[in-house]
């Protein structure tokens, strides 16, 4: 079975000064007690080394945080039977943003993009007892002005200049309804990961409705290393019955699992019918020995966005089981400006009241970030449908630059397939605003004609080359608002969405 050991909890920080740049070496002030996941606004506060940044006028005062390069290390023993294991990895769920990451003083990699999860090989670097993991974050707000500095990019005027050049919330710069207060630290879980013979990369989970019987397949990508390794797929309806279908795998290939539902309990948004989730588990298994295991809960529906033509234009209708229905919401910026403090209760408590006013979709701007798993967890569980935007928002982004969009690339293609299962996903949406940008708002000069080449491509082509080969089963839309003809009226009311 697959061993895992936390990595979160207790660590320590200190603010970190380089002799030079590139130096592996650092110096700084003394080491604090620190939370992973956390940051070092939040650990600050803790300690009462900053004021509340919400309260009069500390957002001001605490702005030197964000320009501040941070330094954070954990010390760690090992268990023998993870150590034991022939691959183990160090797997980082969300560091923000630009982190530098060694272990035992040797480097393992470099993230910039908060929205990404980071994983290294560590098999050869652990020791039994006495570990030590290190993560240098430069300022982001730093960076950001020094590329500002190399070329300006349009961004909104309420927010740090330079922005759209780093993959990390836009909103964290500062937006019309928020501070300036880009958090700096590890945001999300991060743990040694631990295996044998085989291990689960991916899981592609999909379901296909006919004649009342819904066919759910799942898909798999194996890293595998040994012989004899078998897969199996075991679904568990709401009222207990299960359904399995197995089968071996070749060497260093994943397989293909298929099983049938006959009386499926369909899944409905809010106000239209109950929410009923049945609960997935894929299984690699060598000689009656469990090596990997993903679980999922799966909402059995069908989802499409129907645009007919009609007597103004073209509908836009989202239609769930062919049941067309009106679909109202609100639109979900972060709940906190450090998303480490909110707690799985308060954000129930936010989805529960989007339900109990009657909502059934929430759309998650692209100014901020992808949301957590409890985030969907919650929208599967009482009927609210995700709008997902992609993370972009009211700027220019140098998408003419391949090493930017390569990092891009590896961030849809990991959020696509972490959320793509979802009872609650209703839609991919390219970007928020931004066409509306290239119409309304003087973006339209000479000088960016390079820029919007480059956004023409990357949103009306790759990405959505992107989200079908990873997600067939799930609308793509190019930017909100948009009449879904290029650079035409995209706020218009004659078709698609407006704002």
């Amino acid at each position: 079975m697959t061993q895992t050991q936390s990595l979160t909890g207790a660590w320590q920080f200190r603010q970190a000064v380089a002799h030079q740049a590139g130096d592996a070496q650092r110096r700084g002030e003394e080491w604090l007690p620190a939370t992973v996941p956390g940051g070092a606004h939040t650990d600050l506060f803790a300690l009462g080394r900053i004021p509340d940044p919400f309260v009069g006028d500390n957002e001001r005062r605490v702005q030197w945080v964000a320009e501040a390069d941070w330094e954070y290390r954990k010390s760690f023993d090992v268990t023998p039977e993870l150590l034991r294991q022939p691959h183990i990895w160090l797997a980082c769920d969300g560091l923000d943003t630009l982190a530098t990451v060694s272990l035992n003083g040797r480097e393992l990699g470099r993230a910039m993009n908060m929205f990404r999860q980071y994983r290294w090989d560590v098999k050869d670097l652990l020791v039994a007892q006495s570990n030590e993991l290190r993560m240098y974050f430069a300022s982001s707000a730093k960076y950001i002005a020094e590329q500002e500095s190399i070329r300006s990019l349009p961004a909104p005027t309420h927010s740090l200049p330079g922005g759209p050049s780093i993959r990390k919330a836009p909103c964290q710069f500062g937006w019309d309804w928020g501070p300036k207060l880009p958090p700096v630290g590890i945001w999300k879980d991060i743990r040694l990961e631990a295996y044998t013979s085989a291990r689960l990369s991916d899981v592609h989970l999909r379901q296909f409705h006919a004649n009342g019987i819904v066919r759910v397949e799942a898909r798999l990508e194996v890293e595998n290393w040994a012989p004899g390794v078998s897969a199996v797929l075991r679904v568990t309806a709401p009222d207990g019955v299960v359904r399995s279908a197995g089968a071996v795998l070749a060497p260093e290939a994943g397989s293909h699992l298929v099983l049938e539902i006959e009386r499926p309990h369909l899944w409905w948004p809010n106000g239209l019918g109950d929410q009923p989730l049945y609960h997935v588990q894929v299984q690699l298994d060598q000689s009656g020995v469990v090596l990997d295991e993903k679980t999922y809960q799966l909402g059995l529906r069908t989802i499409e966005l129907r645009q007919d033509p009609d007597e103004w234009g073209r509908s836009f209708t989202f239609v769930v089981n062919g049941r067309p229905f009106f679909a109202k919401g609100s639109n979900w910026i972060p709940a906190d400006s450090f998303p480490t403090r909110l707690t799985g209760a308060a954000l129930e408590d936010l989805i529960r009241s989007a339900v109990q006013s009657h909502q059934n979709m929430l759309r998650v701007w692209g100014g901020g970030f992808y949301e957590d798993e409890c985030f969907y967890d919650l929208c599967d569980r009482y009927g609210i449908l995700v709008w997902q935007d992609f993370i972009f928002s009211c700027s220019i982004y140098p998408l003419d630059d391949p090493g930017f969009v390569e990092n891009v690339c590896i961030e849809v293609v990991q959020n696509v397939r972490r959320l793509r299962h979802r009872a609650s996903l209703a839609l991919w949406c390219g970007n928020n605003e931004m066409e509306q940008g290239w119409v309304e708002w003087h973006w339209d000069r000479p000088e960016l004609q390079a820029l919007k080449a480059a956004y023409d491509r990357f949103f009306h082509h790759t990405l959505p080359e992107w989200c079908a080969a990873e997600d067939p089963d799930h609308a793509y839309w190019p930017s909100s608002p948009s009449s879904d003809t290029p650079f035409k009226s995209p706020n218009g009311q004659v078709q698609g969405d407006a704002h």
